[in-house]
């Protein structure tokens, strides 16, 4: 996992929750290609003609509120989502991205600073957020180095495997 992340913005409001990320009617569906389709359909039904992998979603306060369902990071990250940077996020939506491997970051302000399209470079080690287009700087909250080695191991998952596979040996 690169600790610097380059991409454009896409751009969302205030408690974008997880059935707006990804639309309960899909939990049916269990491939990542599949669910990758619907992701923040319910925001934004053209999203997923629009969006650009690498692409990095920006949000406002409370991003991910809802559901404890993990569709809703699984769809963000099968649709080639790098990162997803807002003023707050729920907290079980946190938790369930970072253990599967998908960047947030946390930075006060960014809704009302960053427009759609803008070409953002986030350092996740330093919490920076780089606006390429509008030549700013922006100060979000550092990520914890166990988190850091979460989304460099891929997830929980993968870390906890290279754990026990370690110790096997």
């Amino acid at each position: 996992m690169d600790k610097i992340i380059r991409g454009k913005a896409y751009k969302f409001g205030n408690n974008i929750d997880t059935d707006q990320i990804y639309p309960g009617r899909y939990l049916e569906l269990t491939e990542p290609a599949a669910i990758a389709r619907h992701a923040l359909e319910g925001a934004d039904p053209a999203f997923c003609t629009r969006f650009q992998p690498g692409g990095i979603v920006v949000g406002g306060t409370n991003f991910g509120c809802g559901s404890s369902r993990e569709h809703a990071a699984i769809a963000l990250q099968s649709a080639g989502v790098s990162l997803v940077v807002a003023e707050s996020f729920a907290r079980i939506f946190f938790r369930n991205a970072i253990n599967l491997g998908l960047p947030l970051l946390v930075c006060p302000g960014i809704a009302n600073r960053v427009q759609e399209g803008d070409e953002l470079e986030v350092n996740l080690e330093t919490g920076t957020v780089q606006n390429l287009t509008r030549g700013e700087e922006y100060r979000g909250e550092r990520l914890s180095a166990y988190v850091l080695n979460i989304l460099a191991a891929g997830g929980i998952k993968p870390l906890m495997r290279a754990k026990f596979e370690k110790r096997a040996l």
